[in-house]
């Protein structure tokens, strides 16, 4: 399930100045085909487990591509300063087909092998690929040059070499990364009820990107930024008690409200990047995120195989608390200065 967030690393490292190298229409087009193709291989019967391994990580590697894309393409595409926005929506979407997609296979699953629903995920990526192709207006790349992993590096170098934007990237990575460590152990913690706990945190992001996107004021959504990653985590402390199944989903719920704070760091993040480089920012900050989360999801495996799940879950919030405030301690002399700046 986590396996390919860990290739977003590598992806991260050789393919991502592809992300305005390429033509976005082409290039999403080509990831969805590719996505198509490699679900409908994993239902081949019998195949073993090294080759779905194999092919779940191909799936990442490649999508860590489609990030930088489809978020810089976003970028482009709406009016100037609506990037919050437009994401927000992005996101809220995407949340509730979360939801209706985990209580749709999980129906389906009672009536058809799990061979023949990955089928039905294939022409869905199928069906997203023309969509894009068909629906997308082609538009030339944003920047000059061929991709390589060369390019990707030094983009990456200079991104990661001002230090705002460095503090920006590991905020985006290191505390929600370790908050999904703690989704990880769903399946461990209630078997049983493991679709409704995933539903629940789909249903907070939603909130989340709801408050911040649609209900907050420019200036609320910079000081709430923290508190919304600090709400990300605590709840999580509060399994080490094991509570009842309707307080886990009420803690699960309420915690992810805080991935919110995402929408908050990208704009600051899209405020610092040159416009040449907007989707490399962004697929860096999908990319690093998303292979955090796998390497958490690891750590937490192993944590909950040492311990329990309800302390593996604990341990991985009190860790994203501990970077929270850490990152929060190292901003602060640039928010001083910023603040000084104004004044003067």
């Amino acid at each position: 399930m986590f396996a390919p967030a860990l290739t977003q690393l590598l992806g991260a490292t050789v393919l991502l100045s592809g992300s305005d190298r390429l033509p976005p229409r082409a290039a999403l087009t080509t990831v969805s085909y590719t996505a198509a193709l490699t679900t409908a291989l994993l239902a081949v019967p019998g195949l073993p487990v090294p080759a779905l391994l194999g092919l779940v990580l191909l799936q990442g590697l490649i999508s860590s591509l489609a990030g930088g894309v489809r978020w810089g393409l976003l970028h482009e595409i709406v009016p100037n300063g609506s990037y919050l926005q437009g994401r927000s929506l992005f996101n809220m979407t995407s949340g509730l087909t979360q939801i209706a997609g985990y209580a749709t296979a999980g129906a389906l699953l009672t009536w058809l092998a799990p061979g023949t629903c990955l089928l039905l995920a294939a022409a869905l990526c199928l069906a997203s690929a023309l969509t894009q192709r068909l629906g997308l207006t082609a538009r030339p790349p944003r920047a000059t040059g061929r991709p390589s992993p060369a390019a990707t590096w030094r983009g990456n170098s200079l991104l990661w070499k001002d230090r705002s934007r460095r503090l920006l990237l590991l905020g985006l990575w290191l505390p929600n990364g370790l908050v999904v460590g703690c989704e990880s152990l769903y399946v461990s913690y209630a078997p049983e009820s493991a679709g409704a706990l995933f539903a629940c945190a789909a249903l907070g992001m939603f909130l989340g990107d709801v408050l911040v996107g649609r209900l907050l004021s420019p200036a609320s959504r910079t000081r709430l930024a923290t508190p919304l990653l600090t709400l990300l985590a605590a709840p999580y402390v509060l399994f080490v008690a094991q509570p009842p199944l309707y307080l886990a989903l009420l803690c699960v719920t309420l915690a992810s409200v805080g991935f919110g704070a995402s929408l908050v760091q990208q704009e600051h993040l899209m405020a610092l990047t040159p416009k040449e480089l907007t989707g490399h920012a962004l697929g860096l900050h999908s990319a690093g995120m998303l292979g955090t989360q796998g390497v958490s999801a690891v750590l937490a495996g192993t944590l909950a195989q040492l311990s329990s799940p309800a302390w593996g879950m604990t341990v991985m919030a009190g860790a994203s608390l501990a970077v929270t405030g850490a990152l929060w301690a190292c901003g602060r002399p640039a928010h001083r200065s910023e603040r000084a700046f104004r004044s003067a």
